[in-house]
Formats: structure tokens, sequence, C-alpha cells
């Protein structure tokens, strides 16, 4: 009887798991008649160092503008030095534009991952940034692909 209660809570605990990580793909929807959320990232991805740049995404629905999300945030990161990232906190301004102010202070390639919580659906589209002119030989590789949200500093 011990075995097949350790057997069951084994089980359980994988189902768990399972149920958390595919919940990190780039987009969740808790109903499928529902028609996706889209989010589209409207900065240029060619930008300065040390200029105050606005980040910002357009957010719709079936081509409608979404002006209820949940949550968008933008979490910013220089390649290869994710864990030293910054998480945004964005400000609807019209028709379904998230935006935030933001300053690369450096050149380099960065990326931001557009958190968007959005009518039961979580979608976060990842863009790369090249500020200035780096040198790309010495650029930190990133393959990141998913959130690290509990990590990361709120600003």
């Amino acid at each position: 009887m011990k075995k097949w209660f350790a057997a069951l809570a084994v089980v359980t605990l994988l189902a768990g798991c399972t149920n958390e990580a595919s919940s990190q793909h780039d987009m969740h929807q808790e109903d499928p008649s529902l028609e996706p959320v889209e989010v589209e990232v409207l900065t240029e991805e060619t930008l300065q160092p040390g200029e105050e740049v606005e980040l910002s995404v357009r957010v719709t629905q079936e081509g409608e503008a979404v002006e209820d999300a949940d949550e968008v945030k933008f979490e910013v990161w220089e390649s290869g030095l994710r864990e030293e990232g910054a998480m945004l906190e964005t400000e609807l301004t019209e028709d379904g534009v998230y935006e935030a102010t933001h300053t690369f202070g450096k050149e380099g390639v960065y990326y931001m991952f557009a958190h968007t919580t959005a009518r039961g659906m979580h979608v976060m589209p990842k863009t790369k940034f090249v500020v200035g002119d780096p040198d790309l030989s010495k650029v930190l590789e990133d393959d990141s692909s998913d959130s690290m949200d509990h990590g990361m500093d709120h600003k």
C-alpha cells in the first residue's frame, strides 16, 4: 500500500512539473475558442547607447487594440548577462500601445521579452536590439527562451 501511495505521489509531482514547464512557453492560452493575443514590438532594433528610448509594443486581438491587459512588462538584459537584467513596468498610452522608458548604457547586443498577460493568455515575444556598433566577436551568446521573472529587479 505504501508503494502505491509513493507511486501516486511521484506521478502527481511529475504532472505538476510538466504543467509548470508548459506554461512558460511563448504563449499560454486558457480558452482555445479565443483568437490569440498578438504583441508587436514597435521599437527600432538598432539604437544608440546613452540615449533614452521608449520601448513600446502594440497589443491586439483579432486586429483590435487590447487596452485591458492584465500585465505588460519588459524584461531587458545584455546578451549573456540575463541575471543582471531588469524588469520594467509599462504604461498604456493609446490604441493598445504599452511603453516604458529605458536607457542602454553602453554598446552591445540586448534582448527584451515583452511579458504580456491579457484575456486569459500569456505571450512573451523576444526582440534583439543592437546598441551602437559593438564588436560582435566579443558579444556573449544568449539563447534564453523562457521567463526569469522570479529573479528580476522590478523597476
